[in-house]
């Protein structure tokens, strides 16, 4: 009962707020902290899609290389699985969205880079540093990844061909159509090659379709994709072991959404299903290991979200939202968990210089009971052209069915983990003017119950899984675009970080893997042929050498409708782990044709 009283007076002090100064009541000019489900938040990080076009990436998961965000990954090409870390949060600790919805894997983080997307059906990804768990859902303790999709609004098709280095090919076939105000995509992407190493093959295939309906005072829109991937996983997730592994994994989501609107009332219905398989095989070569493990998870949630602009206390919104995730597994055995939830939230102006953002969220978990989220957002404009930035946010995850169920020789899982909880506090400066954007942040993130596998000695034979009490994570983060001349742009990032883990005299697991240091950038030139891309990574994790990537694409138009490229990752075939054990790929040369009409 403390706890819900907690919330309640969180979200009723903001209406004391508006109540009291009438100038909360306007919207105007309310640009970065704007309506909570479909705009932009503070903090956010895009790169603009002209850009995203030529990056040095095969796919969706490597355009994430030039974001302020940490891709630990197995194996880097096409995605095939990829790890997410944010603001130095572990990868559980990072929400994926699309358009707004959560589709985070219930089993595990390792398959939240399962998407059935590919290059054409993106408009624009959106990373959030800091944004809390009140707007999205829980998992945000270090923000969250929102991948916006392109809507289907001229007739268009796309076929991509292209082969690279180990024997890898690829093929994109997109088709788009609109009649009056239907209009329809449809994506189907192939990828496939021998490794640059054994047991690192793959192949991947991905499938979707994309529709929308606009009516008077109305908007529908349907998703549906399909994702399925095989792959060598050597020591995927026994780094140092030798273990020639192999896993299988399908990924299905259907996403529909409407947009009613009427009298100044938003009415936002909306319902996914997610479906994920997993099979993995510790040892492909059945020597070693008898181990093969089956797990099946169903993820849905329906939801609905009121929305009321008002003059005396600006934008104001409400939803409510029931989430149901269930697992079928040889290894976790079968389970299933539900959550009802409230959200608020409320953006206005508060002077003609300031405006806020304030959001509540309560949910009622099976396992854990109420647990509140909430954050609280300020932007003040120092001028025409710069501005100051304030936020606070609560945040949680609940713990995987992994790390709930899991047992084998090496790992134990607990069933009675407590959900994990983080207060992030942040503050940033921006700057814009004409072709120049800057920004400079600074957050304190206070993580409490944070979980890790953990050993307490050397000499333990498993891995556990354990509620740390806390850790704090202080960071920076340095953002620059900057239109050079009329036909080039550089965009750049930085990103600090220092994690300090309360260690109890414990061995951890994930605990010390995120990066204390990376620099991303991206310069792009229009020239008389076509254009050019170069692209730059370079990152350092606390007690480790640190790494530079370098990367390039060139695209030579041909005529109106088709052209050549070559895209060159790793052009300096420099040796590094992202995951200590695990090597990746050296450079990495691909050559295909695109034709667009």
């Amino acid at each position: 009962m403390l706890k819900i009283k907690r919330c309640a007076s969180f979200f009723i002090a903001g209406f004391i707020v508006a109540r009291l100064n009438p100038a909360f009541g306007s919207v105007h000019g309310f640009e970065r902290i704007s309506v909570v489900k479909s705009k932009s938040l503070p903090d956010t990080y895009s790169l603009d899609p002209d850009t995203s076009k030529i990056l040095p990436a095969s796919s969706i998961i490597e355009e994430l290389n030039f974001y302020p965000l940490d891709l630990q990954s197995r194996s880097i090409k096409a995605g095939i699985q990829t790890d997410f870390s944010l603001a130095g949060s572990s990868p559980q600790g990072v929400l994926v969205l699309i358009d707004g919805s959560r589709i985070n894997d219930p089993q595990t983080a390792h398959h939240n880079s399962d998407l059935p997307l590919t290059r054409e059906d993106v408009e624009k990804i959106e990373v959030m540093p800091g944004i809390g768990s009140s707007l999205f859902g829980p998992d945000a303790i270090g923000g969250a990844i929102n991948f916006h999709l392109k809507k289907p609004q001229s007739k268009k098709m796309v076929l991509e061909l292209a082969g690279a280095s180990h024997q890898t090919a690829s093929g994109l076939f997109s088709v788009s159509d609109r009649w009056d105000d239907l209009g329809a995509r449809f994506s189907l992407e192939r990828q496939g090659s021998k490794g640059f190493r054994e047991d690192t093959d793959y192949e991947k295939l991905t499938a979707n379709l994309s529709s929308s309906l606009e009516m008077p005072d109305a908007e529908f829109s349907l998703f549906a994709g399909y994702n399925q991937k095989e792959f060598g996983a050597f020591d995927f997730y026994t780094p140092g072991l030798g273990y020639p592994s192999k896993e299988w994994t399908r990924t299905w989501i259907v996403d529909t959404k409407a947009d009613l609107a009427k009298g100044g009332l938003v009415i936002k219905p909306g319902f996914l299903w997610r479906r994920h398989y997993d099979k993995f095989m510790l040892d492909k070569t059945q020597i070693r290991s008898r181990y093969l493990n089956y797990h099946r998870t169903d993820m849905y949630t329906p939801n609905i979200y009121f929305q009321k602009q008002t003059e005396r206390f600006g934008t104001v919104g409400a939803g409510i939202e029931y989430g149901q995730e269930n697992i079928n597994s040889t290894n976790l055995g079968k389970h299933s968990r539900a959550h009802r939830a409230l959200f608020l939230d409320q953006a206005g102006d508060i002077t003609n210089k300031a405006s806020g953002l304030i959001s509540f969220r309560l949910d009622d978990f099976d396992s854990f009971g109420y647990v509140y989220t909430g954050s609280a957002n300020l932007k003040y404009n120092i001028s025409g052209n710069s501005a100051f930035n304030a936020s606070l946010n609560r945040s949680l995850r609940i713990p995987s069915f992994t790390e709930l169920y899991y047992s084998d020789p090496t790992t134990a899982g607990d069933p009675d983990l407590k959900a994990e909880s983080a207060m992030t506090y942040q503050a940033s400066f921006d700057y814009k003017h004409e072709g120049l954007s800057l920004s400079q942040g600074i957050f304190l993130r206070q993580e409490k119950e944070m979980l890790d596998w953990v050993k307490h000695s050397y000499s333990d034979a498993k891995w556990k899984i354990e509620n740390i009490t806390r850790a704090d994570v202080l960071g920076a983060v340095s953002y620059l675009h900057c239109r050079i001349s009329d036909n080039s742009k550089l965009d750049f990032n930085y990103t600090y970080i220092n994690k300090n883990i309360q260690s109890r005299g414990l061995i951890y697991k994930y605990g010390p893997n995120y990066i204390q240091h990376q620099a991303n950038g991206v310069f792009t030139i229009n020239l008389p042929f076509g254009d050019q891309a170069f692209g730059l990574n370079y990152k350092q994790k606390p007690g480790r050498r640190g790494w530079l990537l370098l990367g390039t694409t060139t695209n030579c138009n041909l005529n109106k409708n088709l052209k050549a490229f070559l895209k060159i990752t790793n052009l300096l075939n420099v040796e590094y782990q992202e995951i200590e054990g695990i090597p990746q790929p050296g450079r990495w040369i691909e050559a295909g044709l695109r034709v667009d009409w």
